[in-house]
């Protein structure tokens, strides 16, 4: 008797235990699905979790992974081959580093590319090494840097948008006269120093500029004095604390009435709404020039999808794309991070961004210039210095001189394969 139950409780320990390892063996597969930008976290991960819904049976499960300094992540990654199944990145000097070190997988023969805008795809061959037309990446989302404005404070003062430079400083004088600030601007965040030379360099800058400047053929000092002069004529109308506003508090304050006009991009408008729901706004182009004809929206691929070509898991992870790349889910992107779509067909209707979305349907755009600079090349930190000296009072033209003096030295540094 006693055998007996032995040999059944043995025969027990065995049936838990392969119940065990068959429990273990259905564990799921977790696909990185790493991500550059935090601001749509919330919406990326609807596609996620909604993806998983849909393929419980696969034995795979797709992990959103939005890291505090994604470009720093990611390099100390690449340089260890530990290179994440998916990524979406900006179509940026990071992207190009990603791409150069041929790790990702041709998306030439995936269905969606044919549906992607063709101007976009440009961009991204365009910032890819060598300018390979090759789509190792696809658009998903651009981007559009501007003025932002008070809607309703325009119409109280009875201001059209500016379609000129001189136009422009006609606005500004008139908002000053009715003892209002022009613009708002929080350069306590360094990279929103960027957003002013980003909106008007791809106006003011020689054609061809970026790829002479690579090969050594021309200087900012020689080229960007115009753009230099302009950017201390937009900071002499700007709030006084405007080195010491942080992003966030700066937006908060131009949701809720400080300033008229703010330049930065169509990503700070959920951070208006949700700072004041009932807040008016619209963003026009910054107009540089006083040629019309020369004055873009700036544009550039704000999102793009790509994927490592030696991830165990390369069919499902295509699959992932072509899920993010359906019409439906591509329209809610857009519309939770008014955006617009680089996939064709999809429209942007938001009144908030009405006002550049004619350019952008009509190709009258212009990339972000710093997307083909070297990644050392820290422009944000020499316009943070540039912008301090002027508010320590450095005379214009020498400050200037320094600056573009500064941003040839520094660009040199950079500019190394």
């Amino acid at each position: 008797m006693k055998r007996k139950i032995t040999v059944m409780g043995t025969m027990v320990v065995l049936a838990l235990t392969s119940v065990v390892l068959a429990g273990c063996g259905k564990k799921e597969k977790e696909i990185e699905f790493f991500s550059s930008k935090s601001e749509n976290a919330a919406v990326l991960q609807s596609f996620v979790d909604t993806f998983n819904q849909e393929h419980t049976d696969s034995g795979v499960k797709i992990v959103l992974n939005t890291p505090a300094d994604p470009g720093t992540v990611l390099k100390t990654r690449l340089a260890k081959n530990d290179v994440p199944d998916i990524m979406a990145l900006g179509g940026d000097n990071n992207y190009t580093e990603v791409q150069s070190a041929g790790v990702l997988a041709d998306l030439s023969g995936e269905s969606y590319i044919d549906g992607i805008q063709e101007s976009y795809m440009q961009m991204v061959y365009d910032v890819q090494k060598g300018k390979e037309a090759i789509p190792y990446a696809v658009p998903y989302a651009a981007n559009a840097s501007g003025v932002l404005y008070n809607t309703d404070k325009f119409k109280e003062l009875n201001l059209e948008i500016p379609k000129t430079w001189d136009e422009f400083m006609k606005v500004v004088k008139t908002i000053e006269d009715a003892g209002e600030e022009p613009f708002l601007f929080t350069f306590k965040d360094a990279w929103t120093g960027l957003c002013p030379w980003n909106s008007m360099a791809p106006d003011l800058q020689p054609k061809g500029f970026t790829d002479e400047r690579r090969v050594g053929t021309t200087t900012f000092a020689a080229t960007h004095q115009e753009i230099a002069e302009k950017y201390l004529e937009l900071l002499k109308h700007a709030q006084k604390d405007f080195m010491g506003t942080t992003y966030d508090d700066g937006n908060k304050a131009f949701a809720n009435g400080k300033g008229v006009m703010m330049i930065n991009g169509n990503w700070a408008i959920n951070q208006f709404t949700n700072a004041n729901s009932s807040f008016h706004v619209d963003m026009f182009a910054l107009p540089a020039s006083n040629d019309q004809s020369r004055n873009y929206v700036t544009s550039g691929v704000d999102v793009l999808f790509c994927v490592n070509k030696d991830s165990k898991n390369l069919d499902i992870a295509k699959e992932f794309l072509a899920f993010l790349l359906e019409k439906k889910n591509a329209q809610t992107y857009i519309e939770n991070q008014f955006a617009f779509s680089a996939v064709k067909g999809i429209e942007q209707t938001d009144a908030r961004v009405a006002g550049v979305k004619k350019d952008i349907e009509n190709g009258k755009v212009a990339n972000f210039p710093d997307h083909y600079y070297p990644m050392a090349f820290n422009l944000s930190a020499i316009l943070s210095e540039y912008s301090l000296n002027y508010v320590n009072g450095m005379d214009d033209a020498k400050n200037s001189a320094a600056f573009l003096a500064d941003c040839d030295k520094k660009y040199d540094i950079a500019n190394v394969e």
